[in-house]
């Protein structure tokens, strides 16, 4: 698992999106969140897409994208989106490479 350094340049991705591709330079000169999360319509990721969509007016005004990804395929994030009316894109990132890249994806402990 990769680890960023505080100020390190955002690794360079390109992931398939509800749209087509999605690419780091899609946000080239705007602040960008990007949030990795487990899987599509599981309680706590619903909620956070659910919270990031309620804020989606706050971030375009403030100048700012977000974009969550998962392992999950472009159809369930399609059938997500529409569940639950979420106002955010969603990347697909089945292999897990821009995951990784970020240093996301950890083992659980309980």
């Amino acid at each position: 698992m990769a680890e960023l350094d505080a100020g390190a340049k955002a690794p360079d991705f390109e992931m398939a999106g509800e749209k087509g591709a999605i690419r780091l330079a899609d946000f080239a000169g705007k602040p960008l969140v990007l949030y990795f999360y487990p899987k599509d319509d599981t309680s706590g990721c619903t909620k956070e897409a659910q919270e990031f969509s309620a804020l989606a007016p706050d971030f375009t005004a403030a100048g700012v994208a977000v974009l969550g990804v998962s392992k999950d395929t472009v159809a369930s994030h399609g059938k997500f989106t529409a569940k639950y009316g979420l106002a955010i894109p969603l990347g697909s990132d089945p292999e897990g490479a821009t995951i990784e890249a970020y240093g996301s994806w950890v083992e659980k402990s309980m």
